[in-house]
């Protein structure tokens, strides 16, 4: 977080390994979008589709890359990576939580065997469990429930009404997003004569550092292993991650992804958003896997996949659809065909010979 309210240009540059083009001394407080950026303001441009703005920004700086800066008819930071060095300076002038002072609010129940460091901030109406240990800095909002013998690492951040079931262990640097629940049970049942048996879910949640989640997002514990986040994952709002799913370290997962139980997947992956993961299949490092795809079999070679069909008009979808469940009757005749004129070549050679 930043300890101070504006930096100059040449401090930001320190800070980031960009390079100033223009003047250095200039002091910028906020972020703001190319188009509607103030004098006091700096902004990026890494998307092309932006390039139109460059030439009218009232910003007092931009953040781009090489090719940039010629066009720039302001101050600069030349990057190679503009969209990284924004989320970096964005970070340093981002505005504080409102939420952040030390202490523990009076109306929060603490149990007597909890373990909280002095410079941590507990909310208003938090509960936290016997045994559980909150280490140095962490900020919990207000509403929070932290379960029995649950750990929260260092400098992580709950913001209000986030619910930790027992035994949940958080790295240092996480960020959780309200309403998002961490340690419920998974779907485990074992059908008896036509009646369903709930099976105890006595696994655990593991989560590594510098993880995020998102709103409402719903992470579920090990059946009798862990399900295990590693480190740099980053998961959007309502995404479901069933019971002794594993996400390799350095994975994004967009919105209201789903992925069934005991499924691995792999480091440096990339899953759209409403994606579907099978259980039981593994995902191999950097895959990519494109909006709405239903996976259902493992992933064995990096890649960019995707399933199902486009959007088109009504109508015309329509046709397609219906076309689409006679394509293995279509592959039959085909094949027949194919067999018919293979038989008909050979016959015609042996008659020319």
């Amino acid at each position: 977080m930043s300890n101070q309210s504006s930096y100059t240009l040449d401090e930001l540059a320190a800070l980031t390994g960009a390079a100033v083009h223009g003047n250095g001394d200039i002091f910028v407080k906020e972020v703001a979008t190319i188009n509607h950026a103030k004098s006091d303001q700096i902004t990026f441009l890494a998307n092309p589709l932006y390039r139109k703005h460059l030439a009218t920004t009232q910003a007092g700086a931009v953040i781009l890359s090489p090719t940039d800066v010629a066009a720039c008819p302001t101050n600069a930071l030349i990057s190679p990576n503009p969209y990284a060095t924004y989320a970096h300076i964005a970070q340093l002038l981002a505005p504080p939580n409102t939420y952040t002072v030390v202490g523990i609010h009076p109306t929060a129940i603490i149990a007597k065997t909890a373990t909280i460091a002095e410079s941590a901030s507990i909310g208003a109406y938090v509960v936290i469990g016997d045994n559980a240990v909150i280490e140095n800095d962490v900020i919990i909002g207000a509403g929070s429930v932290i379960g029995a013998e649950c750990s929260i690492g260092a400098q992580t951040l709950l913001h209000p009404n986030v619910t930790l079931y027992a035994r949940v262990k958080l790295g240092q640097h996480i960020i959780i997003h309200s309403g998002a629940i961490i340690g419920s049970d998974g779907f485990g049942f074992a059908n008896e004569r036509g009646r369903w048996i709930k099976v105890p879910q006595v696994g655990a949640v593991i989560i590594g550092d510098e993880v995020e989640i998102g709103a409402n997002t719903t992470i579920d514990r090990g059946a009798l292993g862990d399900t295990i986040i590693e480190e740099n994952v980053k998961i959007d709002n309502q995404v479901q991650i069933a019971h002794n799913v594993s996400i390799g370290a350095h994975t994004v997962i967009a919105g209201f992804v789903g992925i069934a139980g005991s499924t691995r997947v792999g480091r440096y992956c990339m899953i759209g958003g409403a994606t579907c993961l099978s259980g039981h299949i593994e995902v191999c490092d950097k895959v990519v896997i494109s909006g709405m795809a239903m996976i259902t079999s493992s992933i064995t070679q990096p890649g960019f996949y995707s399933s199902g069909t486009g959007f088109d008009n009504n109508a015309r979808w329509k046709k397609n659809a219906a076309r689409f469940k006679r394509l293995d009757e279509l592959a039959r005749r085909v094949h027949q065909l194919e067999r018919v004129i293979t038989q008909m070549t050979e016959k015609s050679l042996e008659k020319a010979e």
